[in-house]
């Protein structure tokens, strides 16, 4: 039998310093650890409660919208489907100041919405600063990403049981309730975790669009309390604070989250198996443009606001290509670190599965989500920490910066590819254990071209969220050193709307276009004859 990789167990141990580093260094700075402090505090009490609020009410709607829009799209077929489902597997990655400026473009007081009612005498009847704006964006990012892992279920039920409710005569009311809700329902527990985990821990949407007293989270607490008070210890327990309540937020998920494996016989419905009615039909196409009314105006107005007067002095700006460049290189390095360490944590908790060591798998597959406990503003907070008696932490943020996205991009690189790749290896173990055939040559061989189009979706996923990211450049960027998201965060705060419309428009392209050249780059060959 094959020897289990090994490399996975140092990358794991790589990973598990990284973070303990961190945390050893934000306990040093707290020495009382005195959570009460936390909780006696009026105003960081009020935080604690306002991060479990908003990620509350954004994972109520954006988890109930979604129930009826996955239901929808998987009982319709359009032009365009594809598409728009394409569009929503990207929003989870789109840069989040891109689609916040989109949307403050139409819901902002200066925005379309506003001019609008105001040509007819009405004004806007909420702000978008604040709760408001919050729940907005939570909704927006999450919304589509929610009804596509929820179609994924549906489309998981086998033909079979279309076949069966139609024989039985049921109706459409009958067959959601006993057939397509219990497949919903057990994904249910799983889906608004993850997006509660999501708007919990969401920092560049709150510092955009709130930040005020009254809608401050504990993420941008931390933030506030070492870049502007430079009040380390505050900084220090705040996120000790939030990593503990991530990690009992994580096991209590967890708890819930128990999916038993789908039937093989997924079926894409194609024929239409429950008698149809016109109801039916508005009801769906409902629901469907009703998403598309929230997804697709904030990037169309991203596009037409970014045609403007600025555009040519944007193209033209040195500060505009340092940051395009510093995106870039960071967003490069971080994708490719973050792939290669899936994949060599991957390959040993594989060949850890083979040998029914699933424990010992599990815990190397565990530790690849350790961010997630653990936030990407909570370990640089912890490095601050850590580097600034020792060196100049400035002349490292670069390399800080890189380090911190590839640790936030692992996750989904493991939850990409960590399927196909078990998936790979029992259908072909014992082949390339009869060839004699492991290592770089198997990879090579095998891997590399069975799993090319989960690579490139896992690489492309890294590459847009590290150039989309905010968090770690909001603690060690400076004017020599900053990403586009600084760069537009920045514009914004200068009220350089203009500038700021353009710079959102690069990223959307950027982001767009990059996410074809990867595909593109990954794409099977075809084999010729020599």
């Amino acid at each position: 039998m094959n020897r289990t990789p090994q490399l996975g167990f140092w990358v794991a141990a790589g990973v598990v310093t990284f973070v303990l580093a961190a945390l050893a260094a934000l306990l040093w700075q707290a020495p009382p650890l005195n959570l009460n402090l936390i909780w006696q505090d009026a105003y960081y009490r009020h935080v604690t409660q306002f991060s479990f609020y908003q990620a509350f009410w954004s994972t109520v709607l954006s988890v109930g919208l979604a129930i009826p829009v996955a239901h929808a799209l998987s009982q319709r077929r359009f032009p365009g489907r594809d598409l728009l489902l394409k569009l929503f597997a990207m929003t989870l990655v789109l840069p989040v100041l891109v689609a916040i400026f989109g949307l403050i473009a139409i819901y902002g007081n200066s925005g379309f919405l506003a001019k609008t009612l105001h040509s007819v005498g009405l004004s806007l009847p909420f702000s978008i600063y604040g709760l408001n704006g919050i729940l907005l964006a939570h909704v927006l990012f999450n919304l589509p990403y929610a009804s596509r892992l929820l179609l994924q279920s549906l489309e998981a039920i086998p033909s079979e049981q279309h076949k069966l409710c139609a024989h039985l005569g049921m109706n459409r009311w009958q067959k959601f309730k006993w057939v397509e809700w219990p497949r919903l329902r057990q994904q249910l527990p799983h889906v608004a975790g993850l997006v509660f985990m999501l708007c919990f821990t969401s920092f560049a949407t709150v510092m955009a669009l709130g930040g005020g007293p009254k809608a401050t989270t504990i993420e941008l607490a931390i933030y506030q309390a070492i870049k502007f008070d430079f009040d380390l210890q505050i900084g220090a327990l705040l996120a000790i604070w939030q990593m503990l309540l991530c990690t009992l937020l994580t096991f209590t998920l967890q708890r819930f989250s128990h999916s038993r494996p789908m039937n093989s016989a997924a079926s894409k419905v194609t024929e239409r198996w429950i008698r149809d009615s016109w109801r039916a039909k508005v009801w769906d196409a409902s629901w469907i443009v009703a998403a598309c009314a929230l997804v697709l105006p904030p990037l169309v107005m991203v596009v037409l606001a970014g045609i403007n007067s600025k555009l040519g002095k944007v193209l033209t700006s040195g500060d505009f290509w340092s940051a395009v460049s510093h995106s870039l290189q960071v967003a490069s390095l971080a994708s490719s670190l973050a792939l290669a360490s899936g994949i060599a944590m991957l390959l040993t908790s594989r060949g850890l599965r083979l040998k029914a060591a699933h424990r010992r798998a599990n815990c190397v597959e565990w530790i690849a989500t350790l961010i997630l406990v653990t936030p990407g503003l909570v370990v640089s907070t912890g490095l601050f920490l850590l580097l600034r008696n020792i060196t100049d932490v400035f002349s490292l943020a670069y390399w800080i910066v890189v380090a911190v996205n590839a640790l936030m991009a692992l996750p989904y690189v493991v939850k990409t590819l960590s399927q196909p790749m078990w998936h790979l290896a029992q259908q072909y173990q014992l082949l390339c254990a009869s060839l004699g055939m492991s290592g770089w040559r198997r990879f090579r061989l095998m891997e590399w071209r069975a799993l090319r189009k989960p690579l490139s979706h896992a690489f492309a996923i890294g590459f847009l969220l590290s150039m989309g990211d905010l968090s770690a450049i909001s603690l060690f960027g400076s004017q020599d050193f900053r990403t586009l998201p600084l760069y537009l965060y920045q514009l914004l705060g200068s009220y350089q709307m203009d500038t700021a419309a353009v710079v959102a428009l690069a990223m959307l392209i950027m982001s767009v276009g990059w996410f074809y050249v990867i595909e593109r780059l990954f794409a099977q060959r075809p084999l010729t004859k020599r």
